[in-house]
């Protein structure tokens, strides 16, 4: 089985149903929840559109994303500003798979995604860098509340995944 590090999954969201979402992505089509229901749905948060931590952590589930696929598995990433950002950050960097735009950050707070930050011991609002895999029936099934910014957190969530799917 795969080992988690200590900031990995707590326990209270495994299991419980996933909050429903209907969000554009980059090229104005809506996705929904429960248009993924009988696959695993890997759930990206990143705070923003083309910063280098939300790039490189984009180009590795960009680059394993065929090995999610063969899985059964779609990506997807979520975060602030409009899809018209999503779709200048999509096609920067090659992504090959729907960035949604969530403008009002309500399916955010909805997954606990919007949060208070500090960083220089200023105090403001944002969005958390996690990661959940929803299983098919829409349930969390893993969730890193502190994924990393870099392009090989991807393959943590696909060696989880390829060991449970599998």
């Amino acid at each position: 089985m795969a080992k988690n590090t200590s900031e990995e999954t707590p326990s209270d969201m495994i299991g419980k149903k996933a909050p429903a979402f209907a969000l554009p992505d980059q090229d104005g089509k809506i996705h929904k929840l429960s248009d993924y229901k009988g696959k695993w749905l890997v759930l990206f948060a990143y705070p923003k559109d083309l910063t280098p931590g939300c790039s490189a952590e984009s180009c590795g589930f960009r680059d394993t994303n065929a090995e999610f696929e063969k899985l059964g598995a779609v990506v997807l990433g979520i975060s602030i500003l409009d899809s018209k950002s999503k779709k200048k950050f999509a096609e920067k960097l090659g992504l090959n798979f729907p960035l949604l735009a969530d403008e009002d950050m309500k399916v955010l707070e909805e997954y606990g995604l919007w949060q208070e930050k500090s960083m220089y011991g200023k105090k403001y609002m944002g969005v958390s860098r996690e990661t959940f895999v929803i299983n098919p029936e829409g349930k969390f099934a893993m969730h890193w509340p502190n994924a990393k910014g870099s392009e090989a957190h991807s393959a943590e969530v696909l060696a989880w995944l390829k060991e449970k799917s599998g």
